[in-house]
């Protein structure tokens, strides 16, 4: 009999899904924010986003799934013992997070956020000339689940994708060429459109340079649904603020949440979300989690396959 360790918001029928799925099992629950300390000792399989600092005492840990996608905190050396499977919720974040950015994309060339200002301050301006999806270049950086979903949303609005991704492969449908993340600096000169859904790693933090930026148009848009730390807030600045690209919509900042004093909050030329494209805020979310969950418990009991198993190596799903 395994025990199963809990650390989610449940509600009484994702109790019941765990548990069929888990059948035999005893299982521990609890909230995100409480106090797990006396729990980890006894779990042998864990489901949520226990803080890594306090998985040290889970000595018996056998399978960790995760509630989100990015994983690379959970992959980091000597976080969980060696032997131990690491899986996340890969295909959760898709729908919601691509359909964030789309909506951000859409504001952004319409002006739609200028107009949002000027509504506040009871002025009737008109901001000018807009664009259009359709027929723009859209570079899609990280071409994951969520990657993915939003280079097909902006095809079939009628754009041009390019999905980069570390290595080479097959050009999946909904993108119309495939390049090596290597090879940014190049598409970045080409893109009217530049969205970013890289997880957090060592090698993209403070990807984006303010050399990027110089090498992009100076009407294109940028977002970031990834990682708030793929850019450093100072170059963001520098890159708005000088006219370097046109606008830049940002649901991730690093630190967060965004500090008071930080000068991005004053730009005209700046949506700033706080981390909310994704979390639980689209219904289906959370139970895709759970729908994940359950079905890498019930394989793991019956020795069967794992779905997005993580690679140690690289944060990323294999």
């Amino acid at each position: 009999m395994k025990t199963v360790l809990v650390y989610l918001p449940l509600e009484p029928r994702h109790r019941e899904k765990l548990e069929a799925a888990g059948a035999g099992c005893r299982f521990l629950y609890t909230l995100p924010g409480e106090d797990v300390d006396a729990l980890l000792p006894q779990a042998e399989i864990i489901i949520g986003n226990v803080p890594p600092a306090k998985l040290n005492k889970a000595e018996k840990l056998e399978l960790m799934q995760l509630n989100s996608s990015g994983a690379a905190e959970y992959a980091a050396p000597g976080v969980l013992r060696p032997g131990v499977r690491l899986v996340n919720a890969t295909g959760a974040y898709g729908r919601s997070v691509a359909e964030h950015a789309l909506a951000a994309t859409l504001m952004l060339q319409k002006n739609l956020h200028l107009y949002r200002d000027s509504q506040r301050q009871a002025r009737w301006t008109d901001f000018g000339k807009v664009g259009s999806i359709a027929g723009s270049v859209v570079a899609v950086v990280g071409l994951g689940d969520i990657g993915l979903r939003y280079a097909r949303m902006a095809k079939a609005l009628g754009a041009y994708t390019i999905g980069l991704k570390r290595r080479a492969g097959e050009r999946p449908e909904g993108v119309d060429e495939l390049r090596r993340t290597d090879e940014l600096m190049e598409v970045l000169t080409r893109a009217d459109v530049v969205a970013s859904f890289l997880p957090g790693t060592k090698d993209t933090e403070h990807l984006y340079t303010l050399e990027h930026f110089k090498a992009m148009k100076d009407s294109a848009i940028f977002l970031n649904c990834g990682r708030g730390n793929a850019v450093d807030g100072q170059v963001l600045y520098e890159a708005l603020s000088k006219g370097l690209i046109a606008a830049a919509s940002v649901d991730v900042t690093d630190p967060e949440p965004l500090p008071e004093s930080s000068p991005l909050w004053g730009l005209d030329n700046l949506l700033l979300t706080p981390h909310v494209s994704g979390g639980y805020h689209l219904y289906e979310t959370f139970e895709t989690i759970i729908d994940i969950a359950s079905k890498n418990l019930a394989a793991y009991l019956s020795g069967g396959e794992l779905v997005n198993i993580v690679d140690f190596a690289t944060g990323y799903r294999k």
